[in-house]
């Protein structure tokens, strides 16, 4: 049997957290499911700081971009420029659809860029896609 995969939700929306929350419990892939809801408490997870210090190295990020303290846009960047973390794939997962966001987030090595659909069945469709591409399909780091 294979390990849990370490998921790692960064998600301000209390509504989308939830409906995440319950989509993944259904998932055929084990995961644990670790949820931050801004950009500060995203960055002192990766690092282990703070009240996060006995957290595990997630395997996969899904990350929002509209996040209070730090923006999900810095956040990326920070990500992808650590040695120690790039290696993390990051699936931008926002209601934004500006072309200027997924152009930034390619730019900052997003490993690909979702925008949230608002209707329940649509969303629930998205979630299962990516467990079905990220969690059954790609081989994780």
């Amino acid at each position: 049997m294979n390990d849990p995969v370490e998921i790692l939700l960064v998600e301000d929306n209390p509504a989308d957290s939830r409906l995440i929350m319950e989509v993944f419990r259904d998932f055929k892939v084990e995961n644990i499911l670790n949820v931050v809801d801004d950009g500060v408490k995203a960055i002192d997870f990766l690092y282990k700081k703070n009240e996060y210090n006995d957290v595990s190295t997630p395997d996969l990020i899904i990350l929002d971009l509209n996040l209070p303290r730090k923006d999900g846009r810095e956040v990326l960047a920070e990500i992808k420029k650590d040695d120690n973390l790039k290696f993390i794939p990051v699936v931008v997962l926002t209601t934004s659809s500006d072309n200027e966001d997924v152009k930034k987030a390619y730019m900052n090595h997003a490993n690909c860029f979702i925008t949230k659909p608002v209707d329940f069945e649509q969303f629930t469709n998205v979630m299962h896609s990516i467990e079905d591409f990220w969690l059954m399909v790609v081989k994780l780091p």
